[in-house]
């Protein structure tokens, strides 16, 4: 019996050591001249889902869109991502992150309405483009 409760013990002081070693969950706040519509978004989202599952080993815990303000805010563990990585590859998929503007190539290959404001995109007049539209039933 005082064998079990020595294991017990031990199995309760290892699984805190671990656990108190494990770094905290930090966020960042990104913004980007021209993430201001839903497909954009879209587009984000599934470059980040796949860039997170197979370079990020899974290090970025949630994101957060503001459209309006053309921002992302992103948890991540940073023992396995940092900022400028995530910064990277939102340039590598065609969106400005901060100061850091997007790839040439990748931002040739987003949609119209999510190139830069100088270059036509973003919301129009009359139109915002930070919804998804209806498309009934």
């Amino acid at each position: 019996m005082k064998k079990v409760f020595f294991i017990c013990f031990c199995l309760i002081f290892i699984s805190n050591f671990l656990f108190a070693q494990a770094d905290k969950a930090l966020w960042v706040t990104i913004k980007s001249a021209n993430l201001k519509c839903w497909e954009c978004r879209e587009t984000l989202d599934k470059y980040l889902t796949v860039e997170n599952h197979s370079n990020f080993e899974k290090g970025i815990i949630q994101w957060k869109y503001n459209l309006l303000q053309g921002e992302i805010k992103l948890q991540y563990f940073p023992d396995r991502v940092n900022p400028d990585q995530i910064r990277i590859a939102m340039n590598n998929v065609g969106f400005d992150a901060d100061t850091e503007k997007a790839t040439e190539e990748a931002y040739k290959k987003l949609p119209a309405s999510c190139k830069r404001a100088e270059d036509g995109g973003g919301p129009q007049p009359k139109k915002p483009c930070h919804m998804e539209p209806y498309k009934g039933n």
